[in-house]
């Protein structure tokens, strides 16, 4: 197994607008969006030569299966095949067959037994060594936490598939435990999701360097504020917002 196999590397935008979406999220995040041209029709993300993030119209075969805008992260396997029929195997779902991005890598789409949708990735060749944002750089996700429909099971599962191992648990009263996990030296979170969640999902925390700045320009967008800003255990700052599509996303930062 490598040192990449269970790691997020990499996340994405789904959307109906791509235009709005890049002047929303180039705004709150302090990124440039670019057509990569080629006739891919996907837009990075980017500062400079550093790659944040992409993104892309819904595809019109994942519209048919009711997909609906929203983030998805991607983790990297050693073997994209193998790793879906191991999702398969453990009760999980694909929505996509593993395929190629000619010359770039093999993804597939799936999904939780509970139905959190994340994408797998095998890159071909060796991982670039160039080209990405320093770590914990603004534009960033600096936190993977899933919202899960059973809190035990789902850790059993990526846990399975990923070799993620639990580290710290925190008591939340009422809204159970949040379990902390690490991918390797990649922390996240999980917890159940709560009444007011619609369905199981994972969260992206994007690194933002002032929440409350940060949050102003969410609202001059046309985005809304859902909870926060609100600091958590270790000092940082969090909040969760929806962009003007709807889409669910979420902020960290050291500094209020």
């Amino acid at each position: 197994m490598s040192d990449m196999h269970g790691k997020f590397v990499w996340i994405e935008l789904m959307t109906d607008d791509v235009k709005a979406a890049g002047a929303f999220y180039g705004s709150v995040l302090g990124l440039d969006a670019k057509d990569v041209g080629g006739g891919m029709n996907y837009t990075m993300l980017s500062k400079g030569e550093a790659r944040y993030g992409g993104m892309m119209a819904i595809p019109d075969e994942a519209k048919a299966m009711g997909a609906k805008p929203a983030w998805l992260g991607y983790i990297a396997v050693d073997d994209c095949d193998a790793s879906a029929k191991a999702i398969k195997a453990a009760g999980g779902k694909l929505y996509r067959e593993p395929s190629d991005v000619p010359g770039m890598l093999r993804f597939a789409v799936a999904a939780d037994p509970h139905g959190a949708v994340f994408d797998i990735m095998t890159p071909f060749g060796a991982p670039p060594t160039g080209g990405m944002p320093a770590p914990n750089a603004q534009g960033t996700v600096g936190w993977h936490e899933l919202h899960a429909g059973n809190l035990e099971t789902d850790f059993a599962f990526y846990s399975g598939l990923f070799g993620w191992k639990k580290t710290d648990a925190m008591d939340m009263g009422p809204m159970g435990a949040y379990q902390l996990w690490t991918a390797g030296d990649q922390p996240g979170g999980m917890m159940g999701k709560t009444e007011h969640w619609p369905m199981p999902t994972w969260a992206y925390y994007f690194n933002v360097d002032a929440m409350d700045a940060t949050l102003e320009r969410v609202k001059a967008g046309g985005g809304k504020v859902a909870n926060g800003p609100m600091q958590v255990p270790g000092g940082q700052w969090t909040a969760q917002c929806f962009d003007p599509q709807g889409v669910f996303f979420a902020l960290v930062s050291n500094a209020r």
